[in-house]
């Protein structure tokens, strides 16, 4: 199969728009984790996110709010504020076994370390696999474009994502940012094989 090495913003525009369209399972109790965590621990291949609330000042940080890991069914979204990284959380994110399929990783694999200290384990960066293939384009947005033919929004990125209550345009989002990784990944990797 073959894909363009690029796309423009005025081809993206064209597309049609896609979205998460599985079961989302907000885990801001350990209850609920409790229950996640026999459904994501089975699972082999994890787009993976995260979101933080975003900073207007010069020099200020938030910490990472949510951690998204999610199949082609379920997206899990992780109010870190509200649960931590729980130790079997951290050993999902640690296990080799167990993909984990994002873009632009390395900066939220560094705000999650600082929530708890872990060594990273299974990661695979998009951008990279992009590289490799010769693509001049490796956001995201241009990734799904190219290898998808779909159009995914951005417009939830720079919304408070430490709110005690997030909208359910949030948490469309912030699902489809992590499904999009895991389906970008089969993609790619049929391509390049």
């Amino acid at each position: 199969m073959s894909y363009k090495l690029e796309i423009t913003n005025d081809e993206i525009k064209k597309l049609p728009k896609t979205e998460f369209s599985g079961n989302i399972f907000l885990i801001d109790t350990f209850k609920k984790f409790d229950i996640a965590l026999p459904l994501l621990s089975e699972k082999k291949i994890l787009g993976f996110d995260t979101e933080t609330k975003p900073a207007f000042k010069k020099g200020k940080e938030n910490e990472v709010a949510l951690l998204q890991l999610s199949d082609s069914e379920t997206a899990f979204l992780f109010r870190l504020q509200k649960i931590g990284l729980p130790d079997p959380l951290i050993r999902i994110l640690e296990k080799e076994s167990i993909k984990k399929i994002g873009v632009a990783i390395r900066d939220d694999l560094r705000a999650l370390k600082k929530v708890e200290s872990f060594n990273p384990g299974g990661f695979v960066e998009l951008q990279e696999v992009a590289s490799e293939m010769g693509l001049k384009n490796n956001g995201l947005k241009k990734l799904a474009g190219i290898f998808l033919g779909y159009r995914i929004s951005k417009s939830q990125r720079m919304t408070n994502w430490e709110n005690e209550i997030l909208s359910p345009g949030q948490l469309k989002y912030a699902a489809t940012d992590a499904w999009i990784c895991n389906e970008l990944y089969y993609k790619m990797v049929t391509n390049r094989e």
